[in-house]
């Protein structure tokens, strides 16, 4: 049972979470779970009914009362395309029709389940209607992770005691729109109508719609199928923003329909994206359920083979960590266009915007288990090197790359710029990032082709950003991850993370002296690098100023933080949380609150550069200020809970992350799901209850096995090795399972593997 999750519960709050929940994607498509009868406009009534891909935005304007100098003038914004999931059922003779809908007649019985492992969503319902038609139906949906551009639905109809005329309105529409939120700045307030119909059209069986987006002019175009296992009559009606396929047949027996879509855009199918999705539905179209099911469970043993993380003793655990690790390879981009969004494909909050999140929360996952969709991830980055660059002059910088704190295609999105441009860490974090890429791979010519060209522009820009005093290289007016303090003087986490990236920017240039003097030449060339860069940074990196509080035994967050009255706890009111929703942001910057883990998320990342007794006194005094209004927080702290032995609070934390959007715990599941937390859910077992670290000194493990479980195990790929990693009751087993000989670490032991 823990490889599907189930819902028994048709009632207007559950389907309205549920539409994140059982949404269908394979990192270019993503279908929200909406219900197929309902054939209201596309976000009212509560409803989010969306259909997304990748990367696929528009741009839009952004109104300041006072515009100052590189403030953004646009943003990007994820777009919800057309919406081919609509298919309506009629019961009756034209005249005294009846429409199969939840909230008409009477739920016999009701289920809807996704299928983890098989990677289909379905849907029974069994229905008698307001004059007494008794009907068992069955709504199956699939997005192919084999055909990227494929969704497929089948609805099978059963008779109970009504036998007679159906009619069956498969509907493809272009009359949508961005859903809008004005209350809550984790959603989009405005801008919600982005596309125009530019072709509807009907070839055969086929019907078609294109869509232009109103200013970034990118067009994404659907063509759709439908077709049932017996004879009928069909015929297609069309306006100019709807096409309509209508099939009439006499249900006698149980009777199966089948509604193909295929989906294209112009990012990557080229210019005529409507010609490329009618060639597609040509060549897919005639494809059974069965046929894509059975591709998709083939490509799916293999993911699960892989990434499956196995915990005995606690089946909604499980569940929970293979929802969580599903949803995020449904989010992935999978080419150099896109990313994985805050929310992933699965609805529209933070607008589709990639963020920090996906390198420090997300990428660690697929690095470890499937190392080229983490590569394709990176290369993404890459791709937008040249946009950070001109950023980076925009904001002042003479040199190096600033990478922007909320893009889609590369420009900067955040128009708040205390908590959004001033995050300058991100440029950090995508060299950090880079270089965990290198030491869990290998990959040498990833780091000769793009990886060291990053490096170098990023560690320019923390030469250009800081400056020496008292000796010291220090860090002024950023913002750390901690988006309740900001504009601050020696934020530890960005100084520290800017300390790592310069010493292996040097380091890159270094080994590519001894391994590709040719490549580094080019290089050098290409951005005009000198060698007395190397040295500045090598410097700078010594001479990095860490704030420390030795009556405390603490690192400060900033230079300032400690200055600051503590928060009011007691206080708050339970409803005034998350506060950024009831409190001015000069308010929260003039407290010591953090909104989630900043300096313990930097003693988790480079644990190194500080003692444990350090890290331990630091863990104790911002656990006692930190709200966790952000769902990236618990689960850094259930780590760094595991790292100094505190394994029962480190399972407390851990548990407020596996099930955040499947008990919605922060209440907005509805707008999509929390991408970064599922990545958090992972890594609190890998690197917090089994202690395991990549550093370039190599791989170690430190297992622990909370008391609450039996067991749990995970795979993962190291150096071209495949480790299983089981814990137990007894010792910890490390199991080489293919590749060559390795030592590792296991409690600061040197052990090596064998096959």
């Amino acid at each position: 049972m823990s490889w599907i999750i189930q819902s028994n519960q048709p009632d207007q709050a559950s389907l309205f979470q549920e539409e994140s929940l059982y949404f269908t994607g394979n990192g270019y498509l993503g279908v929200r779970g909406n219900l197929e009868e309902n054939d209201s406009l596309p976000n009212t009534s509560g409803t989010i009914r969306g259909t997304y891909l990748n990367a696929f935005h528009d741009i839009t304007s952004i109104a300041y009362g006072e515009k100052l100098n590189a403030f953004p003038e646009t943003q990007q914004k994820l777009v919800n395309v057309m919406d081919a999931q609509t298919v309506l059922i009629y019961f009756g003779e034209e005249g005294c029709r009846e429409r199969f809908a939840l909230d008409e007649g009477e739920i016999i019985e009701y289920r809807r389940i996704l299928h983890m492992d098989k990677g289909y969503a379905e849907r029974y319902v069994h229905w008698r209607s307001p004059q007494g038609k008794e009907i068992k139906l069955r709504f199956k949906r699939i997005v192919s992770f084999r055909d990227k551009e494929l969704f497929v639905q089948e609805i099978s109809l059963e008779p109970v005691n009504y036998f007679g005329a159906v009619t069956v309105v498969s509907v493809l529409r272009g009359d949508v729109s961005n859903f809008a939120d004005p209350n809550d700045p984790r959603v989009g307030s405005d801008h919600v109508k982005l596309l125009r119909v530019t072709a509807a059209e009907a070839e055969g069986s086929r019907a078609g719609i294109e869509m232009e987006t109103l200013r970034s002019k990118l067009r994404a175009a659907c063509v759709s199928t439908c077709r049932v296992n017996q004879g009928g009559r069909q015929h297609i009606t069309r306006t100019d923003e709807r096409i309509e396929t209508v099939l009439a047949f006499e249900l006698r027996e149980k009777v199966v329909l089948t509604k193909v879509n295929i989906f294209t855009d112009s990012l990557r199918h080229g210019e005529a994206p409507l010609q490329a999705a009618y060639e597609l539905s040509l060549k897919l179209s005639s494809l059974s359920f069965q046929e894509v099911a059975e591709g998709q469970r083939s490509y799916l043993d293999e993911f699960w083979r892989q990434a499956d993380v196995r915990i005995g003793g606690d089946p909604a655990l499980q569940e929970g960590i293979r929802f969580n690790l599903f949803h995020l390879l449904q989010s992935a981009g999978r080419d150099r266009h896109s990313n994985i969004a805050a929310k992933g494909l699965s609805g529209e909050g933070y607008e589709g915007h990639y963020f920090w999140d996906t390198e420090i929360y997300m990428l660690p996952v697929f690095l470890m288990t499937n190392p080229e969709r983490a590569k394709s991830l990176l290369l993404y980055r890459y791709s937008i090197l040249d946009g950070a660059r001109a950023r980076a002059r925009e904001m002042g910088h003479g040199q190096g790359a600033l990478f922007p704190w909320r893009t889609i295609s590369g420009g900067e999105c955040s128009s708040y710029f205390p908590a959004g441009t001033a995050q300058y860490h991100i440029s950090a974090d995508i060299a950090y990032s880079f270089v965990q890429y290198y030491l869990v791979t290998g990959d040498f010519e990833f780091i000769e082709r793009y990886g060291a060209e990053l490096l170098i522009e990023t560690a320019r820009l923390w030469i250009d950003t800081g400056h020496y005093h008292d000796g010291k290289f220090k860090i002024d007016a950023v913002t750390g991850p901690d988006e309740y303090t900001a504009i601050v003087n020696n934020n530890y986490y960005t100084n520290v993370m800017a300390k790592y990236n310069l010493k292996w920017a040097a380091r890159t240039v270094a080994e590519m002296k001894e391994r590709a003097p040719e490549a580094l030449a080019e290089l050098a060339g290409k951005i005009g690098l000198k060698e007395e860069e190397i040295d500045e940074w090598l410097k700078a990196a010594e001479q990095m100023y860490l704030p420390y509080e030795s009556a405390l035994h603490i690192n400060p967050q900033d230079d300032a933080f400690l200055q600051k009255r503590v928060w009011d706890f007691a206080g708050t009111p339970t409803d005034h949380y998350p506060l950024l929703l009831h409190y001015h942001p000069l308010t929260l910057y003039r407290y010591q609150v953090c909104k989630q883990a900043d300096t313990v998320l930097a003693h988790f990342l480079l644990e190194d550069e500080q003692d444990e007794s350090v890290i331990r006194a630091s863990y104790h005094y911002y656990e006692k200020i930190t709200t966790h209004d952000s769902s990236l927080s618990s689960c850094v702290f259930s780590i760094m809970a595991a790292k100094i032995g505190e394994l029962d609070k480190a399972y407390d934390y851990f548990i407020e992350t596996a099930r955040l959007d499947l008990d919605n715990t922060h209440g907005n599941t509805k707008d999509g799901l929390h991408m970064a937390n599922m990545g958090g859910t992972w890594m609190a077992i890998v690197f917090g209850f089994a202690g395991l670290r990549i550093k370039d000194s190599g791989l170690s493990l430190a297992p622990v096995l909370p008391k609450q479980w039996d067991s749990y195990s995970f795979t993962i790929l190291y150096l071209g090795r495949r480790l299983l990693i089981s814990v137990d009751q007894n010792e910890p087993k490390v199991t080489l399972l293919s590749g060559d000989e390795l030592t590792i670490r296991i409690f600061g032991r040197e052990v090596r593997l064998t096959s």
